[in-house]
């Protein structure tokens, strides 16, 4: 029986072990808690923004926990062409918030839904026909946009654990005390655990942290009070408009996404299997990506990506195994039929959830390094790197520096790292020697 178990608990480092569903449920609810706060953050941003009632918020946050389960499912299950068959976690992306606070009040809400419906399909068929340009991609640019991906969400995570970017209490004692006990429980959790439960130390972290911050009253229980126990999505409750200069502008930052996903996929494959990702996973997960993007907008809701969290999670775990991050997206997908199990999630702190973000997302710049020493040092990858990751960062740092360009380009680029990077890097590879080192001498 010992033995049985201890393949079994091997099995969640393969993608298509078999494992028990006591074994499943734990490992998927991680990964949902790792991200529900940030898979919701964007609708509350964005509603705000357009003016959106609290009952239509409510609405979107239920079908984005519905549409981020079902592109989960998508991603690790392929249809036909569609997915990546990778451990690969989808929800409602941050990279558009930004676009999305300036069309909505200039052209409305049902303007981003019809832009978000053309540039999904877009970004879809992009990926279809990826073989036709993904070589443009090469393992130092891949490497490069990773790296950037990780470093861009280390302000993540600390914001996270001062309470939330906005917050009132924001750097209070409260979310400090919260932040730390989470971060040291799942260290703590990580040295001392056995077999295959070292690696659930992130949701022991937030265990404790939630428990913690109950009884320090720092937990919210009243959205809880007005929720409906079941309830189904609804179908097109926005209907789309289709304004051209929200068409143009949304589709570029479908490209940006795609970029993102084209890091993520490659960490992921990197970190979580330690080989490079095939031209087949990169493509499906572009596709769906897109596709699920499209999907989202029929349900009145914001663009689906892969969420560099959850690869920051797998690349500290090393679980791999689809059917274990399935059991999140059924979870996902219950919280979106549920509501009250999506409120009940939602009451979760942003400080205990910071706790556990700062070292995964610390994983993911590792990742990147990692990457980059794969590729070698040799001049020119060295050049590629530096350049792009000093501009990228460096003058995402500093947003005012765009202020001579038109709004789009600043909308897309001036607090974007991950897309300077990446079009730093293609630009470098692309007009750099392919051999530096003979070239200098």
């Amino acid at each position: 029986m010992k033995n049985t178990s201890s393949v079994s608990s091997q099995n969640l480092y393969k993608l298509d072990g078999k494992i028990s569903v006591k074994q499943a449920v734990p490992f998927g609810l991680q990964h949902v808690l790792a991200m529900f706060v940030a898979n919701i953050a964007p609708i509350f941003v964005v509603a705000g923004a357009c003016g959106l009632s609290s009952d239509q918020s409510a609405m979107l946050i239920q079908s984005a926990m519905l549409i981020a389960g079902i592109g989960t499912l998508i991603q690790l299950f392929p249809v036909f062409v569609i997915g990546s068959g990778l451990p690969i976690v989808m929800g409602i992306s941050f990279t558009f918030v930004s676009v999305f606070c300036y069309l909505g009040p200039t052209y409305g809400y049902n303007s981003i839904i019809g832009a978000v419906l053309i540039g999904g399909l877009i970004e879809g068929t992009l990926g279809l026909f990826a073989k036709y340009w993904i070589k443009l991609i090469t393992p130092i640019v891949a490497a490069s946009v990773v790296t950037s991906i990780g470093f861009s969400l280390l302000s993540v995570g600390a914001a996270s654990f001062g309470g939330g970017s906005g917050s009132e209490a924001f750097g209070s004692a409260t979310n400090w005390i919260l932040g730390t006990v989470t971060l040291l429980s799942c260290i703590i959790f990580n040295i001392f655990a056995k077999s295959y439960f070292k690696q659930l130390s992130v949701l022991f972290g937030l265990v404790v942290g939630y428990i913690v911050a109950v009884c320090m009253g720092a937990v919210d229980f009243s959205a809880l009070q007005n929720t409906s126990i079941i309830s189904l999505p609804a179908i097109m409750p926005f209907k789309p408009e289709f304004n051209l200069n929200a068409i143009i502008s949304v589709t570029l930052i479908f490209l940006v996404s795609a970029t993102e996903t084209i890091g993520d996929t490659s960490a992921l494959a990197s970190a979580g299997l330690g080989r490079d990702a095939t031209l087949r996973e990169t493509s499906g997960s572009i596709a769906c990506d897109g596709f699920i993007s499209a999907l989202s907008s029929l349900f009145g809701c914001l663009p689906i990506t892969s969420f560099s969290q959850n690869v920051g999670l797998v690349a500290m775990t090393k679980v791999v195994n689809r059917f274990a991050i399935g059991a999140g997206a059924v979870i996902m997908i219950l919280a979106g039929i549920f509501p009250i199990f999506g409120s009940l999630l939602a009451t979760l702190p942003e400080a205990v959830l910071g706790g556990c973000t700062l070292m995964m997302f610390g994983n993911i710049v590792i990742s990147g390094l990692q990457m980059i020493e794969k590729c070698g040092f040799t001049q020119r990858n060295i050049t590629i790197a530096a350049l792009s990751l000093s501009i990228g960062i460096g003058f995402t740092q500093v947003p005012e520096i765009f202020s001579i360009f038109p709004q789009i380009v600043r909308t897309v680029f001036a607090e974007n790292c991950v897309a300077v990077v990446f079009i730093v890097s293609i630009i470098l590879n692309l007009v750099l020697p392919k051999n530096m080192e003979a070239v200098k001498n």
